[in-house]
């Protein structure tokens, strides 16, 4: 007996052909013993470092033999070969099964990363599993001789959602099996797993078929996902040597353990769900974890009073004796290593390096026959007498706070487990007495009894079929129907291919073969869901090879025809896969897939693939159990959801009430976390369990409480305050796909009292705001939706900048879909830096907009139609509203930011125009002067200098209508002087001077012509399918349009297209009252005293 760590080896598969479609990035590198990754994020190639017993690089570096086996290209590459893992890893667990220790060998990753492969393999390329069977028999066949017999016996199960399957039965009881523990040796072990003998690797690998077929099944009829279930294959091996003293017993445990996907792992405690604690899915690996820390605790001695949490969950307690028990352990950690994937890959890393510190201790399992025939005598004479005493009462597992109830609770279950045990050991002695041939022969009689494979035969490989998809590589193509008959039907009751599960009608669909070669698929019932191709069957359709066919919600095959494979179409794959049909569903449902995808999108694109199976599945279930809920995937902006500027998209979950029409927002892993839950719930319905339909709403997947929804978002872009304007501007709410209302806003720079800042405080260059404190004021003044539905109240609540928390609204609207709010703040900066400016000059403030949502009374009308019923009526009222409704006094999204820029450039071009117009004086003024240093400093100190604006007296004011004039230069220095005198006469010289330069500026002026010919209209394009902006000009009622498109989508590059011999025109508004017209397509602006309208060029 001695202490040995737990082995761990990493191994790196290759990239795969979405990630070399995507050239994504390796972030793997390996060295000896020691792996290191890369963080793809980070500008530096800064490197973790991890060693283990074994680092495997199987990226690159192979060629394919001509058997198809891969092997190393060369002797200088460090490619590691299926042979080559099973010679470190295999032979030691065969070497160790001889000797007759416990044994048990993990595969540890995220789904995708090559468990599988290093477990099973695939085709000729085998993994440590046959591989090792394989041996195990060649071993006995060599070492066979009269002295010695082996026994050989296999079992395998899966652990999924807390409960236990056995594989090698088509029969599931309810529940479960159910998970005992050993009275005596305090193990736990499934009540009725069978145990089936086997006497060669065929023997072996047949069961191995059976086990996956029987689990592909399952996972398809009972919505089980498959990469949450973890598969664990048992050899029971036993070597009964015979000597002078009689018969000695060696016994080894061989555990062969596929743990579920990695993935998530980290997002297991879902936050915001108040069901989080209901579902089991994710309890497996989150107690997996807990043992493995706890183990680590104990093995480096900082903790050697430590209760190790084998009780959490199914798999941990199946798992005791490999975890810190009575057995030689090895677990190989599969990595995947594309960029994408790297906090999965670096958790596994994590992981895998906890694992290694682990200690067992093991021994050898040999003791004489007849010792172990006497000691299950005993025990059974020993349990006997507990039950008659009632002592083992004194073994029971009291807790503080337990009631008598409690406790007469846990004395029942003490008892049953000690009565299941006697019969476990009755049987135990009882099969001692039958000979290993007789239970091998016995084993292989039943076998061909109940033999129901769907594999092929010699006579198949020329008839068609429907080979099953699953989003498990390995579970595909297990299921093979193949088309014998002229009809064929397809159903759930007394059809030639049964079909169980969600959508799946009694009689749903009959493949039909008329003529030679020619199959016709076509609905037994109109009510049947089929996709062909991603697309609905509502008719009839001839299929060809390679067709993807999915029956109901989660039922998909691709239907092969050998005649017909050369003339396949050229763009399909060689195989179709499950992610290759998936893919196509969510390009007809309108989501685009391309390649050289950045991280962050491929991230999106991955999370749609892995939802839209399981929301068609969600979608289904509430129909039938009639729940009035839909669920659709949406993609919205992480600024509008997080209420500030980050780019990127957020996948997000839209729950719907039907008859309410209160609407909800789940995350990706609230909605997955749910889903099972809702699995759950509908697998009990299935079970006979009616009473699910009837559980009270806070125990109801599909309910939840109302809340708040998000009705859409505005962006006001701040640009204005970088040169110390004010803007007031009408904003259009939008959310996910359309507008939803609009909202006036005014941002006005300000002093620290709240005095707004008049336009002569402009400036032309931002960095004048640098060091400098700075105020200003935002002012909500009204809103107004579109959707009565929300006149239940509406709050806003917005951030600015780096603020942590958000300022908030009072609830308007009750009762109404438009108020004034009149709210305002005053924002206070201390001192402004670069990060401000870049804030001022490229940055938004995001409104968010939130509609109140109470739970009221509906008609008793809708409740006696069926979910399916309104989600019919639902369709036909969006086909029909499908034309775009324009709203009057609305603008296109990007409006804010364009009027912000059109404001600035009117401001700084009125300047310039005076500017060149007084250096062009200047020019004329000294055109006879030969003093050219006096001439380049009087024209110096009018380039650089910013301008001030001269203010005009009252007389001046009411002649001049406002003209906007500047100085520069020395006559600004002069203005600036006397303009702290308060002198009468030299007010009066500047009237004059305010006068005589206005009227020059009258002439020559372009914009001021053009801002007092007529208003301006914008209107969006006539042309169909156009999203652009046109600038017009009105005179007398009459049209004459001048265009300027602007496209809405792209708002960071503008680009004006003139028409020939025609003006280029632009529109700002600084301050106007908006009026709306008799044409919903315009916004009209009738200016008041101190508007400006301007021209650019």
């Amino acid at each position: 007996m001695s202490e040995e760590s737990v082995k761990v080896a990493v191994r790196v598969r290759p990239f795969n052909q979405r990630e070399k479609d995507r050239n994504a990035k390796l972030i793997i590198q390996m060295n000896g013993k020691s792996t290191f990754i890369t963080d793809p994020r980070l500008s530096i190639d800064e490197q973790k470092q991890f060693s283990f017993d074994y680092s495997y690089w199987s990226h690159d570096g192979f060629v394919e033999h001509p058997s198809g086996i891969y092997q190393a290209k060369d002797s200088v590459s460090c490619y590691a070969s299926q042979q080559k893992v099973f010679d470190d890893l295999g032979r030691d667990v065969l070497k160790n099964a001889f000797d007759g220790f416990n044994c048990s060998l993990f595969a540890y990753g995220q789904t995708g990363s090559g468990k599988s492969y290093s477990m099973i393999g695939y085709g000729v390329n085998r993994g440590i599993v046959p591989i090792a069977c394989d041996e195990l028999f060649q071993q006995i066949q060599h070492k066979k001789d009269s002295t010695i017999n082996f026994e050989v016996a296999l079992s395998m199960l899966e652990v999924y959602n807390e409960q236990v399957r056995d594989l090698l039965t088509k029969e599931f009881p309810k529940g479960g099996l159910a998970v005992r523990q050993h009275p005596t040796s305090g193990h736990f072990y499934p009540q009725g797993l069978r145990i089936v003998p086997v006497g060669s690797y065929v023997d072996i690998e047949h069961r191995i078929n059976e086990g996956t077929e029987n689990r592909t099944i399952a996972a398809t009829n009972m919505n089980i996902t498959s990469s949450r279930a973890h598969t664990i294959v048992t050899i029971y091996f036993n070597q009964i040597i015979k000597n002078d003293l009689g018969e000695t017993k060696k016994t080894s445990v061989i555990n062969l353990v596929d743990l579920a996907g990695s993935e998530r792992i980290s997002n297991t405690g879902v936050t915001g769900d108040r069901l989080k604690e209901s579902t089991n899915i994710n309890r497996s690996l989150s107690a997996l974890g807990n043992v493995i820390s706890a183990l680590v605790d104990i093995s480096s001695g900082v903790k050697r009073k430590i209760v190790v949490p084998y009780r959490d969950s199914i798999l941990t307690k199946l798992l005791q004796n490999a975890l810190g028990g009575n057995s030689k352990t090895i677990m190989i950690a599969a990595l995947s290593p594309a960029d994408i994937n790297y906090d999965e890959t670096l958790s596994t890393l994590r992981f895998a390096d906890r694992v290694k510190r682990i200690k067992n201790v093991a021994v050898i399992n040999e003791n004489p026959t007849e010792k172990l025939i006497r000691q299950l005598k005993e025990e059974n004479q020993r349990l006997k007498l507990l039950i008659e005493t009632g002592n083992y009462n004194l073994q029971l597992d009291v807790k503080p706070g337990m009631t008598d109830q409690d406790i007469e609770i846990v004395r029942k279950q003490m008892e049953e487990e000690i009565n299941l045990q006697i019969q476990n050991n009755q049987k135990t002695l009882q099969d001692s007495n039958i000979s290993w041939d007789t239970k091998l022969k016995n084993a292989q009689l039943d076998d061909r009894n109940s033999s129901t494979s769907l594999k092929s035969t010699q006579s198949d490989q020329i008839v068609p079929y429907l080979a099953n998809l699953n989003e498990d590589p390995m579970l595909s193509y297990i299921i093979c129907h193949y088309l014998h008959t002229d009809e064929i039907t397809i159903g759930s009751r007394d059809c030639t291919i049964y079909l169980n599960g969600l959508s799946i009608l009694e009689r749903h669909a009959i493949i039909r073969h008329s003529n030679t070669n020619v199959y016709q698929l076509i609905p037994a019932e109109a009510t049947a869901k089929i996709k062909v191709n991603g697309y609905n069957l509502t008719g009839d359709i001839f299929l060809h090879d390679k067709d993807r066919i999915l029956f109901g919600a989660n039922h998909l095959y691709v239907f092969l025809n050998p005649k017909e494979q050369k003339e396949s179409p050229a763009d399909l794959p060689n195989i179709i896969t499950w992610e290759f049909a998936q893919k196509e569903i969510a390009k007809i449902k309108g989501y685009s897939f391309g390649n050289n995808l950045s991280i962050e999108q491929e991230v999106v694109q991955e999370k749609i693939l892995n939802l839209l199976p399981l929301l068609s599945e969600v979608n289904a279930i509430s129909e039938e159990l009639n729940k009035y809920r839909t669920f659709e995937i949406i993609l919205m902006p992480i600024s509008s959801w997080d209420g500030i500027s980050i780019k990127g998209s957020k996948v997000m979950i839209r729950m719907k009430n039907l008859i309410s029409h209160n609407i909800w927002y789940w995350d990706d892993m609230k909605f997955f976390n749910r889903s099972y839950i809702i699995k759950e719930h509908y697998q009990k319905y299935l079970d006979g369990e009616e009473e699910i339909l009837y559980i009270a709403k806070e125990d109801d997947p599909f309910w939840e409480p109302a809340e708040d929804i998000l009705l859409g978002t505005a962006n006001l872009f701040v640009q204005s305050l970088a040169y110390l304007l004010d803007f007031n501007d009408e904003i259009t709410i939008t959310d996910y796909k359309a507008k939803q209302g609009r909202i006036s806003v005014h941002l006005s720079p300000c002093l620290s009292n709240g005095q707004i800042l008049t336009e002569e405080h402009f400036i032309d260059q931002p960095d004048e705001l640098l060091d400098k404190p700075y105020y200003f004021k935002v002012t909500l003044n009204h809103i107004e939706v579109h959707d009565e539905r929300y006149d239940k109240g509406l709050r806003i609540r917005y951030k600015i900048f780096n603020e942590l928390e958000f300022s908030e609204t009072n609830i308007v609207c009750r009762h109404a879909t438009c108020a004034r709010l009149k709210q305002s703040r005053t924002v206070t900066i201390p001192n402004v830096d670069d990060d401000w400016l870049t804030f001022f000059e490229n940055g938004c403030i995001i409104f968010q907009i939130f509609a109140v949502q109470e739970e009221s009374k509906s008609s008793a009308n809708l409740f006696k139609m069926t979910t399916r019923d309104l989600k019919l009526q639902e369709q036909k009222q969006e086909d029909a509203n499908l034309t775009p409704v324009n709203h009057q006094n609305t603008t296109l999204p990007s409006d804010s930011k364009l009027k912000a820029e059109l404001t600035l450039l009117h401001k700084k071009y009125i300047r310039l125009e005076q500017k060149e117009k007084r250096i062009q004086q200047l020019c004329r003024d000294w055109e006879n002067h030969n003093d050219y240093a006096k001439f380049y400093k009087l024209v110096s100190s009018i380039v650089f200098s910013s301008g001030t604006k001269l203010k005009p007296g009252p007389s001046a004011e009411k002649t001049e209508n406002n003209m906007e004039i500047y100085l520069f230069g020395v006559e600004e220095q002069e203005y600036l002087d006397d303009a702290g005198r308060a002198d009468s006469e030299k007010q009066k010289y500047w009237d004059e001077y305010y006068t005589k330069m206005a009227t020059k500026q009258r002439r020559v002026s372009l914009s001021y012509r053009v801002s007092t010919r007529r208003p301006t209209l914008i209107q969006r394009s006539s042309n169909s399918g156009s999203n652009l902006l046109s600038i017009v000009h009105e005179s007398d009622g009459n049209e004459q349009s001048h265009e300027g498109r602007i496209s809405a989508a792209h708002v960071d590059n503008v680009y004006l297209h003139e028409r020939p011999n025609t003006p280029l025109w632009k529109r700002t508004v600084k301050s106007g009252t908006a009026s709306k017209t008799n044409d919903a397509k315009r916004l009209s602006t009738n200016h008041e005293k101190n508007s400006t309208t301007c021209v650019i060029q």
